[in-house]
């Protein structure tokens, strides 16, 4: 989801290549984990829309200090590579910025209903 990506479609086409039940299981982890939530997707029935909680948005220090971390350690995803350049510039605007934008995704009161688990 810091990637702009909430469904389950662009999950599992993301460049990590999961697999799908490993997906769905984290999903629904995640979920009564209370890291994120699912509504019905706003242009399509078929869909769900994940969106992250303030307690998930609230994992983003963390986060940004595990993806810097993996960048010195690993080989990490272009579009990754893209977001650690901007998390590296300035941490805390960058973790300012994306916490900003995240919560205002997260609040937005959306005319779906919460999709039943």
């Amino acid at each position: 989801m810091f990637y702009d990506l909430n469904t389950y479609g662009e999950f599992l086409n993301a460049p990590e290549k999961i697999a799908t039940n490993i997906l769905a299981d984290r999903l629904q982890k995640l979920e009564e984990a209370g890291l994120i939530t699912k509504e019905e997707h706003p242009e399509s029935k078929a869909k769900v829309f994940y969106k992250l909680t303030p307690m998930g948005i609230s994992l983003l220090p963390l986060m940004t200090e595990i993806s810097l971390w993996g960048d010195k350690y690993f080989e990490i995803s272009p579009q990754a590579k893209a977001i650690i350049r901007s998390a590296k510039k300035d941490k805390g605007e960058f973790i300012r910025s994306l916490t900003e934008k995240l919560a205002k995704t997260s609040s937005t009161k959306s005319k779906n209903s919460k999709v039943k688990s």
